[in-house]
């Protein structure tokens, strides 16, 4: 696993799950800019739609006592990875998503 990858931690004290872009991994713990995996589906339905976001991405610092595993976020056979789910519905790159370096859609009435 490297900085860059996708992957999905999973949290314990209390339990959580987080999905996103791994930032940075230290025997200290954690970095990640990504979304709560139980708002997934929500955040995965905006950026779909043409509407303004109301949920973003995160970036969060998790120390090692509350990791249980982390998760290369990868696709296996007919399952699809998370990613790969909000590259197809959207069509959009989710790196570029999660981390904010995608164009900013262009406002209506605001010339370009």
């Amino acid at each position: 696993m490297d900085t860059g990858d996708l992957v999905t931690v999973h949290l314990g004290s209390p339990r959580e799950k987080y999905w996103g872009v791994l930032a940075a991994l230290t025997p200290a713990g954690a970095t990640l800019r990504g979304v709560a995996l139980d708002t997934y589906e929500d955040w995965l339905r905006q950026a779909a739609s043409a509407e303004p976001p109301l949920l973003g991405a995160v970036t969060v610092y998790f120390p090692s006592h509350r990791i249980e595993r982390i998760e290369l976020d990868e696709s296996s056979g007919i399952v699809e990875g998370l990613g790969a789910r909000f590259r197809r519905v959207t069509g959009r790159d989710p790196r570029a998503a999660l981390v904010g370096e995608e164009p900013l859609p262009a406002e209506p009435g605001v010339p370009s």
